[in-house]
């Protein structure tokens, strides 16, 4: 591989947030935060990688303050004492080496774990108590119940201010709350959180993030993350065609969102027929607005497939490189590859590929 990457370590200003590279961490769930509390080895987790030429971290999805919100007891929160002060060692640790870092809020809806017997306290809530077609798991919940939620949401945002984070993301993809909000599959409610089109379907979500606006301050930027696939249904599709990707993201951004991270398991896979735009490229141009491509981006294999085992081998990024370089996305997030390497980024960067180590499923079970 001999890849020119060198526009990847370019600044990138989002609004007064600096970012030192185009490089984003993505979100991964690690599961090794006991009682929901991350711990010292967290934050050295994520500041070996800070360390490493990142220009912004996502942490590992953590749940908002609902009783449900989490399907994994080692699954971190983002309330209470204890679990914010782990949080905010992980915001010191990065920030020592100047690398920014975002929170990913989440609340995983009605979506079951399979690998574990685990049980919130409360019965699993989502929009309709379904998590797919005609496969309920949970109640339904109630306008009350959605005003919480929410609050919670915003509340976990102004928390994450105040221990210094720069900003957050929201996870409204892969199938979870929000992205059961969003999916005819899911939500069959009749009320103004429910309907017929995509743009209706979305209230929930912009009303999170205009809660999210209200409650940090003007310039404290907001992300969403969203997606077509779900893990219910790898072929579903929110929007089938350009106007109804308008339809779906422009009441987001109109809300107050500044930055659309768009997840596919492949990110070199077109989007729509009769154009090479991947979903993110189309996000981009359908609102104007920043946007982080991310799907198994420098390996050969996508993310999916590391769960039933399968390794990956490092992989050209030249694909990614000539779309970055013509304007399809400004920031590109990398997952596997940073699990089993925190140097990847550092290694790109001097090129040096003959380093880069293919990823292994064993690494899973460490946080290394």
């Amino acid at each position: 591989m001999t890849t020119n990457a060198t526009s990847l370590f370019k600044p990138f200003s989002l609004g007064k947030l600096q970012l030192p590279t185009r490089i984003v961490m993505a979100p991964m769930t690690r599961s090794f935060s006991p009682e929901g509390i991350p711990g010292d080895d967290v934050a050295a987790y994520y500041g070996r990688r800070a360390a490493q030429d990142l220009g912004l971290i996502i942490t590992e999805g953590t749940s908002v303050n609902r009783e449900a919100a989490r399907n994994d007891p080692k699954v971190p929160v983002f309330h209470g004492e204890e679990a914010l002060a782990g949080w905010k060692k992980t915001v010191e640790a990065a920030h020592a080496h100047g690398c920014p870092i975002w929170p990913q809020l989440w609340h995983v809806g009605a979506l079951p774990n399979p690998t574990i017997s685990w049980r919130p306290s409360s019965p699993f809530e989502s929009p309709s108590g379904a998590y797919k077609p005609s496969r309920s798991n949970g109640k339904a919940m109630s306008e009350s119940d959605v005003r919480d939620c929410i609050e919670a949401f915003a509340k976990a945002a102004r928390d994450a201010m105040n221990i210094g984070f720069d900003g957050v993301e929201i996870h409204g993809a892969h199938g979870y709350l929000i992205d059961q909000f969003f999916w005819d599959g899911s939500n069959h409610r009749d009320d103004h959180y429910g309907g017929e089109n995509i743009a209706q379907r979305s209230r929930f979500a912009a009303e999170v993030i205009a809660a999210i606006r209200r409650a940090t301050s003007a310039d404290f930027p907001i992300c969403i993350r969203l997606s077509q696939w779900k893990q219910q249904d790898f072929a579903a599709k929110l929007a089938p065609t350009p106007e109804a990707m308008e339809a779906w993201l422009r009441p987001l951004v109109d809300a107050g969102a500044d930055v659309l991270h768009c997840s596919q398991r492949r990110f070199w896979e077109a989007e729509f027929e009769g154009s090479d735009l991947n979903f993110a490229a189309w996000a981009r141009k359908l609102t104007g607005k920043p946007v982080i491509t991310v799907g198994s981006v420098g390996l050969s294999g996508e993310f999916i497939a590391a769960f039933r085992g399968e390794a990956s081998q490092p992989a050209s990024l030249d694909t990614l490189m000539e779309r970055f370089e013509r304007g399809d996305f400004d920031l590109v997030a990398v997952g596997r590859a940073l699990i089993t390497d925190p140097a990847w980024a550092s290694k790109v960067k001097a090129g040096q590929w003959e380093s880069l180590t293919a990823f292994d499923p064993a690494s899973l079970a460490s946080l290394y």
